[in-house]
């Protein structure tokens, strides 16, 4: 299919608040803390920062894996982890006066445990510098290591968020070290291992899937009981990257966002703009009407299969 290159009209931005975002890049370049909304030049970057929040990207801003679409700089080898960065992320939370922070990473499949721990150490570090916060991780698939995965839940985070990012037949072509299967997996024992914990998921559109396949990846997310479903936009961050093969209109979202509401999905937040941490703080609202309680994280395999 031919690519797609005018943006139409709903695909546009309101212009940042410069002072406001400068501040938040401030604190951000103070505590030496790496954003996704600035390595991934995600489009609502002005909105969030003006909002005075922010999706944190430990562990990076170098990825082990160089996914055609993604923005993120590629290394084979990145450097050691900091042992300063969940101190600094913590006080980088407390200082924005965040209800609710996103936590990811880059893959860092160097690393025995895919940076387990290292969500672990960041997560009690936000806990006892700004213990009403709620938590978010969006985490990568972690090569399959189950018990790696079991170490995050055992945190405790409010929120377990991991992208399938596309549908099945785009796989080898968007996501060539991803496994379809995989990821499921992930989000089906996640909620084996930590029932109260609230899974998530996101999928762009725009690489030439069709209704059907989107409809489908949304069943199987239900079928392994996912909670929280993104439906947005890819956008091509250059001329190297993946073109866009179709700009999907609004209207198709909300026939997508009204379809998982159908199935079950206790929120579907689909729009043009949307990414995986877009509004994320709605999630408090959503705990309030579904309430529930942790309990401690099963026993997990220590097979990485």
């Amino acid at each position: 299919m031919e690519r797609v290159n005018l943006k139409p009209d709903w695909l546009r931005v309101k212009a940042p608040q410069w002072q406001r975002v400068g501040n938040v890049k401030e604190i951000l370049r103070d505590l030496s803390l790496n954003t996704v909304c600035e390595e991934a030049s995600c489009p609502n970057i002005g909105e969030c920062f003006n909002n005075g929040t922010a999706t944190f990207l430990i562990m990076g801003p170098a990825c082990t894996r160089a996914c055609p679409y993604c923005d993120i700089d590629f290394e084979k080898k990145p450097q050691p982890l900091d042992a300063n960065e969940p101190l600094h992320l913590a006080e980088a939370v407390r200082r924005l006066r965040l209800n609710h922070v996103v936590i990811t990473s880059v893959n860092r499949d160097d690393l025995s445990d895919g940076g387990a721990s290292q969500f672990v150490k960041c997560i009690e570090a936000v806990r006892q510098e700004s213990p009403g916060t709620t938590i978010e991780v969006l985490i990568p698939d972690l090569c399959g290591n189950w018990q790696a995965l079991g170490t995050i839940l055992a945190a405790q985070p409010e929120v377990l968020n991991h992208n399938t990012e596309t549908v099945p037949r785009l796989y080898r072509r968007t996501r060539p070290q991803g496994d379809y299967q995989r990821s499921l997996e992930l989000l089906q024992r996640t909620r084996e291992l930590a029932p109260w914990v609230y899974s998530k998921s996101g999928i762009m559109v725009g690489l030439g899937e069709e209704d059907g396949e989107v409809r489908q990846v949304m069943q199987d997310l239900r079928a392994v009981d996912c909670d929280i479903l993104t439906l947005g936009q890819y956008l091509q961050p250059s001329q190297k990257h993946l073109g866009v093969q179709d700009f999907i209109t609004p209207e198709q979202f909300d026939a997508w966002r009204e379809y998982g509401e159908s199935i079950g999905f206790l929120q579907v937040v689909a729009s043009p703009l949307t990414r995986s941490s877009y509004h994320a703080e709605q999630v408090r609202s959503l705990m309030e009407r579904y309430p529930r309680t942790p309990t401690p994280v099963h026993s997990v395999s220590t097979s990485p299969n």
